[in-house]
């Protein structure tokens, strides 16, 4: 029952890191990245579908994305989508496919960038940390209901804060890694 739990526990938490790392792909560096927009919804023919369902996305230049829609009458959606975002480009549209070109960010926008990935790495502790209370308050229903002794219950409650910690401190090296990325030059 304990094992269950734990595993059950881990795949949570699992879960919460593999979030924080897909969002923080859409979180701009220094180089382009397809990642920045292929989950950009585009209002295509009365539904919102992603960029990535409308256009093949290439990175030509280290600091341009190349993006080929499959149906050359998106080409306006997409580039009003673009506009809309809040991903500051201008999209440079030739007729057949649309140029972004990515330009050097400055000292304050990395700050800012850099703050908005400590946001995201504090929703990720909390979301981990919110799995091991969850669990806890399992173990603990599971102890008054003498499904496991008292012992048990200790061991499992340092079982679970020594993964969730493993956790936390994997969330805190992700971290560390994309601040490097929008730090570099």
């Amino acid at each position: 029952m304990v094992d269950d739990l734990l595993r059950e526990a881990k795949s949570r938490m699992q879960s919460a890191l593999d979030v924080l790392e897909e969002d923080l792909l859409g979180i701009r560096t220094g180089r382009a990245s397809p990642a920045l927009v292929e989950k950009l919804q585009i209002e295509y023919y009365g539904s919102n579908v992603s960029l990535i369902q409308l256009a093949t996305i290439s990175v030509p230049e280290p600091r341009q994305l190349l993006i080929r829609p499959f149906d050359g009458s998106s080409l306006k959606m997409i580039e009003r989508a673009i506009q809309a975002s809040d991903l500051g480009l201008t999209p440079n549209n030739d007729g057949k496919v649309i140029r972004l070109n990515l330009p050097p960010l400055t000292e304050e926008r990395r700050r800012d960038l850099v703050k908005l990935v400590n946001n995201r790495l504090e929703e990720a502790r909390v979301a981990v940390r919110n799995v091991r209370r969850d669990v806890l308050k399992d173990l603990r229903d599971f102890e008054k209901e003498k499904l496991i002794s008292e012992d048990e219950l200790k061991r499992a409650e340092e079982e679970f804060n020594k993964v969730t910690n493993e956790y936390v401190d994997e969330v805190s090296v992700i971290g560390e890694r994309k601040e490097k990325e929008i730090m570099e030059f």
